[in-house]
């Protein structure tokens, strides 16, 4: 692995789910940060919006795209999209991701699919693009934003723990598939995050939770480590959890 990279001014970076909490926080980041940045979301009235205000927010390089990682066809044009405007890819920010909370006897198959084919499959079509994309000369890197329920169950979390448990394997046997080809792929486990996740409101009764640019700050931090250097896993907690 070479031990210099270029600095995140000079990166292009792609993050999924990118229009609002985690993923728009990290975008927000990057952009300050220099990089050019392309988003995307499930609506492109919403991606529209979020471009226009993260342009406005930070002068910086931002693109945006509909695609509902869900589908393999729609994440190709993205990554089509990503070569056409940003003429190429440094960063994956596998991003997108929701939680649908049941009994399992309460979750209906519709439930089960659509999340794990948004937290799991969409994150490995995302990634395999990216990996197409990624020379040995100046490699790349893939972040995967996942949760401490891919590390603990708990009740009513089936299908979701089942999808970040599976996040967790993925990103951990990519990671090994990866790590001789200048590529380095990282896995960051928040606990509770104060965002609108899962219907679940922000605001002061939130406080104690992290915030999403907290999460952006840990994701600027590993992009910034040297390339001889990989933190594989970050797990994330509130610091004073609500008793």
């Amino acid at each position: 692995m070479l031990d210099f990279m270029k600095p995140l001014s000079q990166q292009v970076c792609l993050v999924t789910g990118g229009t609002r909490g985690i993923g728009r926080a990290i975008a927000k980041m990057l952009l300050l940060e220099g990089a050019a940045v392309a988003i995307c979301g499930q609506r492109q009235e919403t991606v529209d919006r979020a471009v226009a205000e993260l342009a406005a927010e930070t002068a910086g390089k931002v693109k945006g795209k509909a695609a509902d990682v869900r589908n393999h066809e729609q994440v190709a044009e993205l990554f089509r999209f990503v070569d056409a405007e940003l003429g190429g890819l440094d960063v994956l920010v596998n991003n997108a991701g929701i939680g649908i909370f049941r009994h399992v006897r309460e979750l209906s198959l519709d439930e089960w699919k659509h999340t794990l084919e948004t937290n799991l499959y969409g994150a490995f079509y995302c990634s395999r693009e990216a990996l197409f994309r990624f020379g040995t000369t100046n490699g790349g890197y893939i972040v995967n934003i996942g949760s401490m329920a891919g590390a603990n169950a708990f009740a009513g979390g089936a299908a979701y723990n089942a999808s970040k448990f599976g996040l967790t394997g993925f990103t951990e046997a990519m990671m090994q598939d990866v790590r001789s080809e200048n590529v380095r792929v990282s896995y960051v486990m928040p606990g509770s995050v104060a965002t609108e996740f899962s219907g679940r409101p922000s605001g002061e009764g939130a406080n104690w939770k992290i915030w999403p640019e907290d999460v952006a700050r840990i994701v600027q931090l590993l992009l910034m480590l040297p390339p001889r250097t990989l933190v594989s896993r970050v797990e994330v907690r509130p610091a004073r959890p609500k008793s």
